[in-house]
């Protein structure tokens, strides 16, 4: 969220690649990627996976809608209905990627802790 917050901050981040890829892509992989982690979060902290999916897509996507007002205040940028759609798309594709490889059999959540036994 920090690097998301970051990027949004500056009226023209990453320069020779917002002038070569779609920002629609941009938005789309950031927030897949950041509900991924929000997603691996929740399940390691114990939530079912019904519930982390919800919860990360919510947050993901409340987030983008947040990154989009902050915007107005950035000097050279402005919020964008359509950035926010592609945010919360971005947010599903990352959650769908993510169950599918879990539904694959990938370990993607963190292990629990193994209680060692001392002799």
């Amino acid at each position: 969220m920090a690097l998301i917050f970051h990027l949004s901050s500056n009226s023209n981040p990453l320069p020779l690649l917002t002038e070569n890829v779609w920002d629609k892509a941009l938005h789309c992989i950031e927030y897949g990627g950041l509900a991924w982690l929000l997603c691996r979060a929740l399940i390691g902290e114990g939530l079912g996976w019904a519930p982390a999916l919800l919860l990360a897509l919510m947050a993901a996507s409340a987030y983008g809608a947040t990154d989009e007002w902050h915007q107005l205040y950035t000097p050279g940028r402005s919020a964008d209905f359509h950035d926010w759609m592609a945010d919360t798309l971005g947010a599903t594709l990352g959650l769908g990627a993510y169950a599918l490889m879990a539904s694959a059999g990938l370990t993607l959540s963190p292990r629990p802790e193994t209680k060692q036994t001392s002799v």
